[in-house]
């Protein structure tokens, strides 16, 4: 025979205020979770979507990439790197939406000359060996240099990209990451150069 005694069956009080516990548990669980998720959007990593063929055939249409929001802030942004920017203000005085995202190759730093003779592209009178793109370029850019702050930047199918070479330059503060990595389609997941 048992000293206990027999325990009486949790009253519905009792598991009323243990169901509002755990729902409101759970609730802060996912308001932390929300919060960690819109901090890390927002200020370190987001993914992003491929809309057109301007980047083929690095990128092709429907990729998602990885944009990382922080190396800028320790380290210049640099020729070859495929950057994120916010509509440039010569796309916005055409009724460009300034919150759309561009994805295009920096081609020139500040203070570099750019330009493009007979299907090259010459960086500071020098012909870029450019292995990455889809085609040459069939249309002629007299020597522009890029002014301080800014950036030259082309898509990597050069014949149909929006870019540089149609309304200039990118202003560094429109720059919202590097994209550093495709996660899909898996089969070419990896990361860009």
């Amino acid at each position: 025979m048992s000293d206990q005694e027999p325990q009486s069956p949790p009253s519905s009080t009792d598991k009323t205020e243990s169901l509002g516990y755990r729902i409101w548990d759970n609730a802060k669980i996912l308001g932390i979770a929300l919060i960690i998720a819109v901090t890390v959007r927002w200020f370190i990593v987001e993914p992003r979507y491929i809309p057109s063929g301007s980047m083929l055939p690095t990128l092709q249409l429907g990729d998602r990439v990885v944009v990382e929001k922080v190396s800028y802030r320790f380290q210049p942004i640099e020729q070859g790197d495929i950057v994120v920017f916010r509509t440039p203000p010569q796309l916005e005085l055409f009724g460009y939406d300034p919150h759309q995202a561009f994805i295009k190759r920096v081609i020139a730093e500040p203070g570099q000359t750019i330009a493009v003779h007979d299907g090259v592209v010459y960086l500071d009178d020098e012909p870029l060996e450019e292995g990455f793109i889809a085609a040459p370029p069939e249309y002629e850019l007299q020597a522009l240099t890029v002014p301080p702050n800014n950036f030259f930047v082309m898509g990597d199918n050069r014949n149909n990209s929006n870019d540089s070479h149609i309304w200039g330059f990118v202003p560094e503060q429109n720059v919202i990451g590097h994209a550093i990595a495709r996660f899909w389609p898996l089969k070419r997941f990896g990361q860009l150069s």
